[in-house]
């Protein structure tokens, strides 16, 4: 399976600051459609050339993702409502990391905000 958010249309987002810290307002950042129905993201950090991103994602209540996979290590820490995938479901507070390739769906009966780390699995 391949990568299944388009995160190749992304608007602007903070790369990793050569010195000093970037500084973003979240909550002044739009959603952005991700590719998937009912999925939502707003890239926090990107950075190509690191091979590392940071997304915020909003899942909307019922939807549901097809089974995927990532090139690379996926974090997800659950910040609002009710995530899912195929081993179970998570609260807010509970965290996840997947190996690089592992396939896995992913939803929410109730809708959901996640945050989302991706990096190299060097």
């Amino acid at each position: 399976m391949a990568e299944m958010f388009d995160h190749g249309s992304v608007m602007t987002a903070k790369r990793v600051p050569v010195s000093g810290s970037a500084i973003e307002d979240a909550a002044t950042l739009s959603w952005q459609a991700s590719g998937v129905d009912g999925f939502w993201i707003k890239v926090l950090m990107e950075d190509a050339a690191k091979q590392i991103r940071t997304w915020l994602m909003k899942i909307d209540p019922g939807a549901a993702s097809a089974s995927h996979s990532h090139d690379d290590i996926e974090q997800i820490y659950v910040l609002e409502g009710t995530f899912y995938d195929q081993e179970g479901s998570y609260e807010a507070g509970n965290y996840l990391v997947r190996a690089a390739g592992t396939e896995h769906i992913a939803g929410s009966l109730e809708g959901c905000i996640v945050l989302l780390t991706y990096s190299p699995a060097r």
